[in-house]
C-alpha cells in the first residue's frame, strides 16, 4: 500500500510504544478492544479538565456538555451514516442490546419467532433467547463449519410470517466472516420481520451505511474502533418512537433521550468524537480528494481495508506453511472481501490457553477461548477442548509483527 503511510498511523498510538522484556508489545487482541489513539486521550483529558458536568445546566460547563454530547452525535451519525436522533449511547453493545430487546419483548406474542445465528458473539444471542420467556419461538440458522460462512438461503428456509426479528452479525467475532447482512435484510423484511445486526467487529474494518443495510437496528462499541469503552445503538426513528423504553418518569420522551437511561458517560462521548475523527485522519492523509466528513471517512476506511487485507493474506499464507495448524474460517484468498482480519486456529502443540501464555511471554498480546463466541465454539467442537486461539489485526499491525508471530510459532516444539 503505497499510500497507506503507516508510520504515521502507528505514531498516533501512544500504547504501541510499550515495551516487554526489551521489545515493542504486539497488539494481537483487537477483536477484544483496540488500542486508543492520541487524539482520543486528548479529548477525554481536555473534556475533565474544561467541561465536567451534568446536561442542559444554565452555566458554563454544563453548555459545554451539550456540545460535547452533540459533536459525538454528529459523528456517530457520519460514520453509520444515520440522522443524530436515531442513536443512542450506552455502557456497552450487550447492555443497550438487552435494553432494547426487553421493550422488544413486551411486542412478542406466543407463537411470534426470532431466528438467530450459531456465528454469532452470545450478546446478539442471550438477549434474544430470554423472549422465549414471551412465548417467542427461537430458531437458529447454521453455518458451513468448513469455512465458517452464512448461507443467505438457509434464512429463506425458516423465515415466516410469524417471525418478528432476525439478529446477525456484521462480522464474526471468532472467525471473520462478514455475512450477506443487505440480502438477509431483504428476505427479512419481505416476510415484515425486523433486522438486529451486531456491527461490532465490522465497525474498525469498513464502511458502514445503516441507509444501504436497510437495518432497522443496528450496534457497535467504540472500543473496537479506536476509541474508549462506550456502545452506540442505531434505531430507526419510527421504531424507537414506537417501542416503549424503560426510563425514569422525568426523563425527556424525545428521540434519542427516552432510551438513554441515566447519566451518560460524557468523557467517552468526547472521545469517541476524536475516535471518528481519526478515520477521517486517514482519508486525508492518504490522499484523498477534499469533500464531506462522510467521505473522508469512507476514504479512509477504503484505505484501511486494503492495508488490512495485505496483513491478512501475509498471515494466512504463513499459517499455512506450519503443517499442524488448522484455521478456523475463510482461508481462500480471493474471498477476503468476505471476511474481516480475524483469524482462529487450533494446534497439538499447546492448548489454546498455553499458546496464548506462550506468545505474552514473549510480547505478543492475543486471546485464546471462546470470546463469547459460545455457540460458534460448540458447532465446531472447540468449546470443550479451550476453544481456539485468536490473531485479530488492525490497520496499526504490520507485516514484521507479523513475521515475529510466526517466527515464535515456528520455533515453539
Amino acid at each position: 500500500m503505497n499510500d497507506f503511510d503507516i508510520a504515521w498511523v502507528r505514531a498516533q498510538f501512544p500504547a504501541l510504544n510499550l515495551m516487554e522484556s526489551g521489545k515493542p508489545l504486539v497488539f494481537f487482541d483487537n477483536p477484544g478492544g483496540t488500542q486508543v489513539t492520541q487524539g482520543v486521550i486528548s479529548a477525554i483529558t481536555d473534556y475533565y479538565q474544561t467541561s465536567n458536568a451534568n446536561i442542559g445546566g444554565a452555566f458554563a460547563t454544563s453548555r459545554r456538555t451539550d456540545a460535547v454530547l452533540h459533536t459525538a452525535r454528529s459523528a456517530m451519525a457520519t460514520l453509520l451514516n444515520a440522522d443524530a436522533e436515531e442513536l443512542v449511547f450506552g455502557p456497552n453493545m450487550t447492555t443497550l442490546t438487552f435494553h432494547l430487546a426487553r421493550s422488544i419483548g413486551e411486542t412478542i406474542r406466543p407463537g411470534d419467532e426470532i431466528v438467530l445465528t450459531n456465528l454469532d458473539h452470545d450478546g446478539n444471542v442471550t438477549p434474544w433467547l430470554d423472549l422465549a420467556a414471551q412465548g417467542a419461538v427461537i430458531k437458529f440458522v447454521d453455518f458451513d463449519p468448513a469455512d465458517c460462512t452464512l448461507d443467505p438461503a438457509q434464512f429463506q428456509a425458516v423465515l415466516s410470517d410469524r417471525t418478528r426479528l432476525v439478529a446477525i452479525t456484521h462480522a464474526s467475532n471468532a472467525v471473520g466472516t462478514i455475512p450477506n447482512v443487505a440480502a438477509v435484510t431483504e428476505m427479512a423484511h419481505a416476510v415484515g420481520a425486523w433486522v438486529f445486526v451486531d456491527a461490532v467487529q465490522f465497525a474498525p474494518h469498513g464502511i458502514i451505511d445503516v441507509r444501504a443495510l436497510d437495518c432497522d437496528f443496528l450496534a457497535c462499541s467504540a472500543y473496537k474502533f479506536f476509541g474508549p469503552h462506550a456502545g452506540i445503538l442505531f434505531g430507526k426513528a419510527t421504531h424507537l418512537r414506537q417501542l416503549t423504553p424503560h426510563k425514569l418518569r422525568p426523563a425527556k420522551d424525545t428521540l434519542p433521550h427516552r432510551w438513554e437511561t441515566g447519566t451518560q458517560n460524557h468523557e467517552c462521548m468526547a472521545g469517541i468524537t476524536a475516535a471518528v475523527a481519526h478515520l477521517q485522519e486517514i482519508g486525508q492523509h492518504s490522499g484523498a480528494a477534499a469533500g464531506s466528513p462522510r467521505s473522508a471517512l469512507e476514504s479512509g476506511l477504503k484505505a484501511i481495508h486494503a492495508y488490512e487485507q495485505s496483513l491478512t493474506t501475509h498471515l494466512l499464507q504463513g499459517l499455512s506453511q506450519l503443517p499442524d495448524l488448522k484455521i478456523y474460517g475463510l482461508t481462500d484468498l480471493d474471498r477476503l472481501d468476505e471476511r474481516v482480519p480475524t483469524v482462529a486456529f487450533t494446534w497439538p502443540r499447546l492448548t489454546p490457553r498455553a499458546t496464548a501464555e506462550y506468545l505474552g511471554e514473549h510480547g505478543i498480546c492475543c486471546w485464546s477461548g471462546n470470546y463469547y463466541a459460545l455457540r460458534l465454539m460448540e458447532r465446531l467442537g472447540l468449546e470443550e477442548h479451550g476453544g481456539a486461539v485468536r490473531i485479530g489485526l488492525a490497520h496499526y499491525n504490520t507485516r514484521e509483527e507479523i513475521d515475529r508471530l510466526l517466527n515464535l510459532l515456528n520455533d515453539c516444539k
